[in-house]
């Protein structure tokens, strides 16, 4: 399955695909590194747009980092209905697993804001 994990919030499904990036991580570094490939599908009736995210990511001790900022890898993306837009990004940690959750800040063409879940997905590097 291209994209195994998926949420759908108010008709707006975010599917996540995670690859372990064995180049670029150094165990002796404790150094591990991730990408992951978001898309977000709009299947409601109306256009939505992509305002902030919020993630928190768990190392492998259970130490939880949160992370917030507005958009995604630069942009604030308009997702027409039937539409998507996809990114991809990375995450670095210090232990060889984690995990990552969070949810996108959204406003439909009404001016209604609202969030969208993000779903869990494991961070493995074995």
């Amino acid at each position: 399955m291209l994209f195994p994990n998926v949420a759908v919030t108010r008709g707006i499904a975010v599917r996540v695909a995670v690859s372990f990036l064995a180049e670029q991580s150094d165990a002796s570094a404790n150094r591990w590194f991730w990408s992951y490939h978001v898309r977000i599908e709009n299947g409601s009736e109306v256009a939505v747009q992509l305002l902030s995210r919020s993630w928190s990511i768990a190392d492998g001790r259970g130490t939880i980092h949160e992370v917030v900022g507005e958009g995604v890898v630069g942009e604030m993306p308009l997702i027409a209905p039937g539409g998507s837009f996809d990114y991809v990004s990375g995450c670095p940690l210090d232990t060889p697993s984690g995990a990552m959750s969070g949810s996108y800040r959204m406003v439909d063409e009404d001016g209604t804001a609202f969030d969208v879940e993000i779903p869990r997905f494991d961070l493995v590097s074995t």
